[in-house]
This record gives structure tokens, sequence and C-alpha cells, in this order.
């Protein structure tokens, strides 16, 4: 990549993740002379900018490493696209003056699922504005006027945030800061034909710093390496966006699994029903089990088979889009869930598992029987599974709930009752937990009652 590359990329946020996947995309690209643009990296949130991005002079190390196509794999790549480097916040004028750049033509973010907020309390202008999509908001106001409201100055936004149309509400926050802070009306115009909001699905594991293999992997790096980022080799991104952006954002032919497309919604659902789904009904399943990290349940045959027929036997068949492409995606979901170099604990996928399941599972259930008119055989043992679960115990050993107090809260009283065919009714009925009566299909109470029989009797055995 040419020293002289113009900055192209404002980036907002210096995790792991926009590390280890946008960076290291744009040096793959550059590399291959497929992009030719360079990142200005912001600190957000922070107070301060990191020193090791100093120290460093804004260079660090990606290590993807993994199972690809069957084979392990182990790849370094030193990351050199960004740059330029600064902290929002300890020079918020320094930060406008980015709008300034005539060369800018994308904004990438990564803030975490609640970054993209207004904050009532930001109602005076003069003020740093508290939220991320304020902040940005400022700095376009400055980029609209030094740029004279020319639309060429507009700019594409491809937001990683994890939220459903992040693009689109993106854009809904920065219209609301320009209306609350009464900024002239051609703005929000500029703002609507001048700039593009994308929305984007990204994907892949960034486990971050390899603190356990660093000594391992040390002889092999450029320089003693204080952000070096491990990720998994799989990676995807999804855009959607209009025509024109394949050309000024050629990403996909750098060889890089990056799709340009004009529903977003089969590849969200893909995701959430195959692999969230495969992780959540896999969890209260394994660890009643005796299982503890996602690896083991792969390197265990019975375990691993269960899944398989989870994800080809029961998932599949409820999703749309092309068969060979989705046992494609599966088969590369359980190459990532057996990665050697990730500990992927159980525990913490356990997290919020009801909201979880309602959302990643009950729908391939429901989808299932509306096609078939059966009901799966083990994802009903998965929901039995986070049933006796969420009993918080089992054979005198608490259960690792991580719920709300809410939710843990009801479900201890229901199994108060003894009649567990009383309390899977009573929890079926629970409209707040399932968005609605499932007891309204008359034959999943007496599916979910023979299930959860069948795997105590499995469970007995351990």
């Amino acid at each position: 990549m040419n020293s002289s590359s113009p900055i192209e990329i404002l980036q907002i946020g210096n995790g792991n993740f926009l590390r280890g996947f946008v960076d290291w995309m744009i040096q793959v690209a550059n590399e291959k002379g497929i992009f030719s643009g360079k990142i200005h990296s912001v600190q957000i949130h922070s107070k301060q900018a990191d020193p090791r991005m100093r120290r460093q002079n804004n260079r660090f190390h990606v290590w993807e490493a993994g199972i690809e196509k069957g084979r392990k794999v182990s790849r370094l790549k030193e990351i050199n696209s960004i740059a330029a480097y600064s902290c929002a916040q300890e020079d918020f004028q320094e930060f406008l003056k980015i709008g300034e750049n005539p060369d800018l033509k994308f904004v990438i973010s990564n803030t975490t699922e609640a970054g993209i907020e207004t904050n009532p309390e930001d109602e005076n202008f003069e003020n740093i504005p508290t939220t991320f999509p304020g902040k940005l908001t400022q700095l376009l106001w400055y980029r609209y006027l030094h740029f004279k409201g020319n639309d060429e100055a507009g700019l594409i936004f491809l937001p990683c945030e994890l939220i459903e149309r992040n693009g689109q509400e993106l854009k809904k926050c920065i219209l609301w800061y320009a209306k609350t802070w009464k900024l002239e009306e051609r703005f929000s115009i500029w703002l609507k034909q001048a700039c593009t909001f994308c929305d984007t699905l990204v994907d892949r594991i960034v486990p971050g710093f390899p603190k356990e293999n660093y000594s391992e992997i040390q002889p092999q790096l450029h320089f003693p390496d204080e952000l070096l980022v491990m990720v998994e080799p799989f990676h995807f991104w999804a855009i959607q966006g209009p025509d024109w952006l394949p050309e000024v954002f050629p990403l996909d032919k750098a060889g890089l699994i990056v799709k340009f497309v004009k529903d977003l919604t089969p590849y969200r659902t893909r995701k959430v029903r195959i692999l969230n789904g495969a992780h959540t009904a896999l969890v209260p399943f394994a660890f009643l089990q005796g299982f503890r990290t996602v690896r083991e349940c792969l390197d265990n045959p019975e375990i691993e088979n269960w899944l398989k027929a989870v994800l080809f036997e029961e998932v599949i068949p409820t999703l749309d889009g092309d068969k060979d492409e989705l046992e494609t995606y599966s088969n590369e979901i359980l190459e990532r869930f057996a990665n050697p170099f990730i500990r992927h604990e159980l525990q913490s996928i356990a997290l919020n598992s009801i909201s979880k399941f309602k959302v990643r599972v009950l729908p391939s259930i429901l989808a299932f029987h509306q096609k078939t008119g059966n009901w799966q055989k083990k994802l009903c043992e998965a929901f039995a599974a986070t049933f006796l679960f969420y009993k918080g115990e089992f054979k005198g050993t608490s259960l690792p709930l991580n719920d709300l107090p809410s939710v843990t809260d009801y479900f201890k009283q229901a199994w108060k009752n003894p009649d567990e065919n009383k309390v899977i009714e009573e929890v079926l009925g629970n409209t707040e937990l399932w968005g609605e009566d499932l007891n309204s299909y008359p034959s999943l109470k007496t599916h979910l009652t023979q299930s959860l029989e069948k795997l105590r009797q499995k469970l007995d055995r351990f």
C-alpha cells in the first residue's frame, strides 16, 4: 500500500472487532490493489487515546487461527492501513476537522448494540454530545458547512453494530439531532440526498489478544505487539446498498467474503437460526450432560451428531433460500464451533437464554410444525433441556443461570409445582416469555413432556 494513499475511511471505534474485521479487510484489499484508501480510526467513548496505538505507530497484527475446509490454519498479517488515530474526547475540535478531508468517502462504526441511540440531555448544541450519533452529527454539520452543502461531500455509512436496520437507525438518530438542534433544513436534505446509509450484517468471532498463545506467536511477529488480535478464519459481511456501491467499495474483488445484496433479511435469518440458534439450543442440552465448552461438544461424537441433526434435519428445512448454500454455511458453522484455538464457554453463551430461545430457536420449531404438522425431536429436546436448566439446580448442583431477575424468579416459582406436566403448561402459556400462548399448539405440550421424560432418563446415565 502506498504511504501516500488518501484517507478515505473514518472508523469510529478501535476495538478488537474492527481491527480484526474491517482493518484486516482493508489491508487485504489494499495489498491486492483493489482498494487504495487508508483509515482514520477514532476512539469515540474513551476519555483518552490508547497509548499502545501511539507506541506502535498505529500498526498491529491479526492472527487467523482455526479450521478452514477441514484443515487447521494459522496465518499472520501485519496491519498498516490506519494512517491516523485520535480520540474525540481528547480534542473534539480536531475530531470535527476530520470533516474537512475532501478524500473522505466512508464512515464505518462499531460502538456496540447500545451505541446507536439519542439522548435528550444533548439538547445544547454548544456542548459535546454524549452519544456516537450526536458526535457524528456535529462532524457532518461541520463538513456540510465547510463544503458549502456540496452533494459530492456526502458520505457512505457502513455501521457494524449488531442491531437490525443499523444504517437506517443511525440515519434516524442523526436526523433527530439535526432537528433537536434546529440546524437548517437544507442540512437534513443534504443528509438524505447526498449521504448513503447502508444496513449491514457482520459475522466473525474475534477473541482478541491471545494471551495464552502469545509466546508461541511472538517469534513470527514483525515487532512486539500489544495489540495483536486473534480471529477465526471465517468472515462474512453483507451490505444492503445501492447498485453502484460495489464499484466504489470493491472488497469482494479482493477475494473477501463481502456480499452486496438487495435485502439483508435472508442473511440475517440464516445467521440467527443457524449460528445463533445452534448455540442457544446446544447450551442447556450439553451443559446438563457435563460439557462446558463448545469445542468439547464437537469433540464428542454423540453431541456432534445431535447438533448436525438439529441443523441439517430440523433448521434448514424451515428456511427459504438455496439448500446447498444453507448446508455449506452450516458446515462452516460446525468448523467454527470446533476451532481448537478458541475456548468458548457454554456458560457465557447461556446469558439471557430465554429471550435468545424465543428469537433464535422457537421460530424454527413453529415453522417446522407449520410445514410438516410435526415437532422436531432434537429441538424439542433442547426446549425441554432449557426448561430443566431454568430450574436452577440439577442433581444437587447449582446451574449458572444468568438472566433477568423477573425471568429467573418466574421459573423458580413455576418449578415449585411438583407436577412437571403442569410446569410445562404454565411456562408455555406465559406470553411475556414467548410473545404468544404456546398452549395454542395442543400437541406441543405433550411432545415436550415426553421429551423432558426421555431427557431425564438420558441424564440419569451420567
